[in-house]
């Protein structure tokens, strides 16, 4: 059985590595994944393809061992856009959350157990969740 936090820090690596696209195993998880992740914008594209080839017609006449995921890497001013990756739900600590749930980590709200996501600005310092308050007083001064 193949883990996410193999995705993950597989993803991490070839981030700092600085490369181009990354290869990963086939597996429904790993393309859902990469599918989030490429509809979230930090990839450019997903392609299916085999060891040796993001081409998805050998893709389909490959065994299952040669079949992999080809994900070109996204970067803005030479900085890669995914900084940092990591699992919320582990098998020691699952955690099952519903739509309106997500939507509230998303926003910079907690749910559950979960804390909410923190962006980053390109200046590495950190940047807390945006507060409606914070808007509105932005909005209003300018």
């Amino acid at each position: 059985m193949v883990l996410p936090f193999n995705l993950c820090a597989h993803l991490q690596n070839a981030f700092r590595a600085r490369h181009q696209k990354v290869v990963v195993d086939h597996n429904t998880q790993n393309l859902g994944i990469l599918s989030i992740l490429l509809r979230a914008g930090f990839v450019s594209s997903v392609v299916r393809g085999t060891l040796s080839a993001p081409d998805p017609t050998q893709f389909h006449t490959a065994g299952s061992a040669q079949q992999r995921i080809w994900a070109d890497l996204k970067y803005r001013d030479e900085k890669p856009v995914l900084n940092h990756m990591e699992l919320v739900s582990k098998p020691s600590k699952r955690l099952f959350l519903n739509l309106t749930e997500l939507r509230l980590i998303c926003s910079g709200r907690r749910a559950q157990q979960v804390k909410p996501l923190v962006a980053r600005s390109p200046r590495s310092s950190s940047i807390g969740p945006v507060r409606r308050s914070h808007l509105s007083r932005s909005v209003t001064q300018k």
